[in-house]
């Protein structure tokens, strides 16, 4: 046992055992077991403790910054009446109107030509149309569809003459777009009826109007097409939905936040799941992206189909979107130019696809920085002789006050550069943006 009477030197260190050690000394204090000798001299004989060095503070997180959230499509200011209520998606007369014509044409079981346009939105229009005459009576015999050629539009003669070969007693033009031209067909015993909601001040002498252009939301031409078919019949929501929400999501992207005054679709969202819908548009979308502009497959296919589902396994789609996306990653990786100021980013392609609008909404969600407003992709292979090109507000950009308006910067663009092809068409120039006719207002682009 240690006591305080032991002297311990290196030549006589006894052992002791764990339970020794631990035990109380009566006066001494045991500083080190090691082989010099324990002094158990007076506390000045102690090394004094070494001061610790403060360590160096951890340096602070550079804080992220927050992106500034997007402004929601819906929560768009609304148009609205003398008594306070709201006027969507567009205006009750020509809604009535447009109600009252469908009604005529199916009880006068005359032909009846639907012209609409070629992406999913215009589409699925087309077929709430079609289904809504079926339902009423017409005999699909009676119901003919004509799909503009690659790189034309409504207005050219060749497509007047066309709709016109076949003869129809009443054209119903879908999503086209519009401006200031004669009549839809030469011929005073037609008579036209467009749904729309591009913007447009002008329209084709003689036809009837619906227009969502100037009602906010904006709502997308399936989305305007079933809201004047739904009263129709009661199977149009049940039959029709699904089409609503393909156009509609096709348009405006699947991030949508479906809110008032956007119709309740719950119904159809418990019954399709929105990953199938955003399938659905994608396979819809690609035929008519192809080189080959096939869009009358899309039609058929959409035509046929009673769900989405039935979308996602149709060879053709399946196809045309492997090829366009094929399409997409060769040409995706063009490094974009930019504009003296910063404003507008430019990436040219060539390509017989149209991958142009897939391209500019990819950069369009990339490309950061302070000045940068507008991605434009420009394709010279798309028509021969042409360069189409193809314009998204890029994101960063988005939410900025004064907000982005893409047809305003190209007639500023055009008017600046002046001479050659700019002189005295900066309106053709936004026209032709995506191939179309009047800027895109669901989109906020063109």
């Amino acid at each position: 046992m240690l006591t305080a009477s032991r002297r311990l030197t290196s030549n006589s260190l006894p052992s002791y055992r764990p339970s020794e050690l631990s035990r109380p000394c009566a006066t001494a204090r045991i500083f080190s077991l090691a082989t010099t000798p324990i002094r158990t001299t007076s506390r000045q004989h102690l090394p004094k403790p070494m001061k610790r060095k403060a360590a160096d503070p951890a340096p602070t997180p550079k804080a992220k910054r927050q992106r500034e959230p997007e402004p929601d499509y819906c929560d768009a200011k609304p148009q609205r009446a003398e008594d306070g209520s709201i006027i969507w998606p567009a205006s009750e007369s020509a809604i009535e109107n447009a109600r009252q014509l469908l009604r005529e044409c199916a009880a006068a079981q005359s032909n009846v030509l639907i012209v609409p346009d070629k992406d999913a939105d215009g589409l699925s229009s087309g077929v709430i149309i079609y289904r809504t005459l079926a339902k009423l009576g017409l005999p699909a015999s009676h119901i003919n569809v004509h799909l503009v050629q690659k790189g034309a539009n409504i207005h050219d003669e060749s497509e007047r003459a066309a709709m016109q070969a076949k003869k129809p007693k009443y054209i119903i033009v879908v999503d086209q777009g519009s401006k200031a031209a004669p009549p839809v067909v030469d011929s005073t015993e037609t008579k036209s009826l467009i749904i729309d909601h591009h913007m447009a001040d002008e329209f084709p002498k003689d036809a009837m109007i619906v227009s969502a252009c100037y009602y906010p939301p904006v709502a997308t031409s399936a989305l305007l097409t079933y809201e004047i078919c739904k009263p129709l019949h009661e199977d149009i929501s049940s039959t029709c939905g699904y089409l609503c929400t393909i156009g509609t999501l096709g348009d405006l992207g699947t991030s949508l936040k479906w809110k008032p005054p956007f119709p309740s679709m719950t119904e159809t969202f418990k019954k399709h799941t929105k990953k199938a819908i955003s399938d659905a548009v994608s396979l819809i979308n690609a035929p008519r992206r192809t080189a080959k502009y096939d869009v009358s497959s899309a039609w058929q296919a959409l035509l046929d189909a009673q769900d989405p589902k039935a979308l996602l396994t149709h060879p053709r789609l399946l196809a045309a979107r492997a090829e366009i996306n094929a399409e997409v990653e060769r040409q995706t990786h063009t490094p974009p130019k930019f504009s003296a100021d910063g404003k507008i980013a430019v990436l040219r392609i060539h390509s017989a696809a149209q991958v142009h609008p897939v391209i500019a909404t990819r950069w369009a969600g990339h490309l950061r920085s302070k000045a940068l407003e507008i991605v434009m992709v420009a394709n010279s292979g798309y028509l021969p002789g042409f360069v189409n090109f193809s314009c998204r507000i890029a994101r960063c950009a988005k939410g900025r006050d004064p907000p982005v308006n893409i047809i305003e910067a190209l007639k500023e663009v055009a008017e600046r550069e002046g001479g050659g092809c700019c002189r005295g068409w900066g309106d053709e120039l936004c026209e032709r943006a995506s191939g179309g006719v009047g800027g895109d207002c669901a989109r906020g682009g063109v």
